[in-house]
This record gives structure tokens, C-alpha cells and sequence, in this order.
């Protein structure tokens, strides 16, 4: 389980985080929801402990993320950053790799055991015919699979995922999410992930939590979060919620009125 417990986070003299507490439990995906600016990818780098927090905790196992060495938390979590710029001289194979180094021996030499985890890894995201190109040569959507790849390789029972579909079509979107729903009800994986589209949230996540101004306005599964008058207030914009013809789940559509 990943415990985030009241967690406050500041960038200069503002407050952008304001008490945050949240649990994502393992097999289970939560998916953070809200306007531009509500705090979804501050959250996200504060829970992987890439930004300080001004206070509070991040726990798991009864380990608090503040006493763990960045190797030892690199055991437990691994993340998918957005928009983060990769070694355009490293070959996709050598990216990937990198996901092992918290477990390297002594003379920091990867093993046969590490290179078995790699080869699985992109397997699992449909890349292995990229493992010997030059990750500059790569599209934004190629290098965002090399990302979930490398953060798989890195066998973590936590995975968190900063807006993991963009820069992907529909295709890869739809793929990419459906292994992160099978990463959790399958591996058991904790998964904590934010997203911009509310179909896609309510399709493949568990659970939703929806952020506004840095707090968590609500908390629960699709049906319950998904609501016309709370979306509409969050993002300032009328929408209604109707049933999904095929999923049965909230369907969002924006009301223009017409």
C-alpha cells in the first residue's frame, strides 16, 4: 500500500499542496483527476520523493519514505515522469537497464537476472523491436513506452504515472492503460496515476480521486466522483454524465448548450 498522509507542498511562498491524504492500495489503479493546476503532478513527484514536502508523510510497509536512503525508495516505487528528456546517445536497451540500478552488485555491474527483467519489460510494452535505436531518434510516444518500460524494469510494488498517455495515439493509449490496469490486478501492484481524460479515468481506474487548488475535492469510485454538478464546478464548464452504452460506466460529455 502507498499511504500519503497529509502532505503539504510549497513552491516558494505559495501553497500548492494543501493536506493531501490519500491510500492506493495494491491491485489496485487510482487515477488523479482536475483542471490544469489543481496539483496532480506535484502530487505525483512529492509521493516519489523527487520535490521536498513541507510536512506530513509518505509511507509504505510502515516505512516512511523520509528515512529511506533514494536507493532503498527506488526498491519500493518507480515512476513515469512526463515530459522528461532522455539520453539521446543511450540506446533504448540501455535506458531500459537503468531501471536495474537499484539493484546492481558491488562493482556496479548489471546481470544476466537484470538483463531477463529488461527483455520482459519491453516485451510487456510492445518494444522490442526499438532496443537497439538511439532514444533521440524516437517519438514522443515511442520514448514515452521506453519510460513505462524502464519503470517496470525497476520491479517496484508501487508505480507512479504522471499523464503516461500523452503523446500517444488512441492505439497505444488504450494499450498502454489496459497493462497498467493488468500491472495492478494481476501483479498487485499499487498504481497511482494522473490522467486528463475523465473517459479514460472512468474506463480503467478503480478508484477516482478528483483534485481542485491543491486539495482533494473528492474521493471514490467512477460512479461516485463522476458527477455533472461536481465536474462542472471543477473545471468550470457544464458537462453532463450519462451512462456508458457499452461499459455500463459514467460517460463525460461537455453540454455546449445546443
Amino acid at each position: 500500500m502507498l499511504k500519503i498522509q497529509s502532505i503539504s507542498v510549497d513552491y516558494g511562498s505559495r501553497r500548492v499542496l494543501h493536506d493531501v491524504s490519500l491510500n492506493v492500495q495494491s491491485g489496485e489503479v487510482l487515477a488523479l483527476i482536475g483542471p490544469n493546476g489543481a496539483g496532480k503532478s506535484t502530487l505525483i513527484r512529492a509521493a516519489s520523493g523527487v520535490i521536498p514536502i513541507q510536512s506530513g508523510h509518505v509511507r509504505t510497509n510502515g516505512d516512511d519514505f523520509k528515512s529511506l536512503t533514494p536507493m532503498r525508495r527506488a526498491r519500493y516505487i518507480a515512476t513515469v515522469p512526463q515530459a522528461v528528456s532522455l539520453p539521446p546517445a543511450y540506446t533504448v536497451w540501455e535506458t531500459v537497464l537503468l531501471g536495474r540500478t537499484p539493484y546492481i552488485n558491488f562493482l556496479g555491474q548489471f546481470s544476466k537476472h537484470d538483463e531477463e527483467y529488461a527483455r520482459s519489460a519491453l516485451e510487456r510494452v510492445n518494444a522490442q523491436n526499438l532496443s537497439e535505436r538511439r532514444v533521440g531518434e524516437l517519438s514522443g510516444g515511442e520514448q514515452q513506452r521506453v519510460l513505462l518500460a524502464r519503470a517496470l524494469c525497476q520491479s517496484t510494488p508501487i508505480l507512479l504515472l504522471d499523464e503516461p498517455t500523452a503523446h500517444l495515439d488512441l492505439q497505444y493509449q488504450v494499450n498502454l492503460l489496459e497493462l497498467v490496469h493488468e500491472l495492478a490486478h494481476k501483479d498487485n501492484l499499487a498504481v497511482l496515476l494522473a490522467l486528463h481524460d475523465l473517459n479514460l479515468a472512468a474506463h480503467y481506474a478503480d478508484r477516482v480521486a478528483l483534485m481542485v487548488a491543491g486539495k482533494i475535492r473528492a474521493i471514490g469510485t467512477p460512479v461516485e466522483v463522476l458527477k455533472s454538478e461536481l465536474i462542472s464546478e471543477a473545471y468550470c464548464l457544464p458537462v453532463q454524465v450519462v451512462r456508458h452504452p457499452l461499459t455500463g460506466g459514467p460517460l463525460v460529455l461537455h453540454d455546449s448548450g445546443k
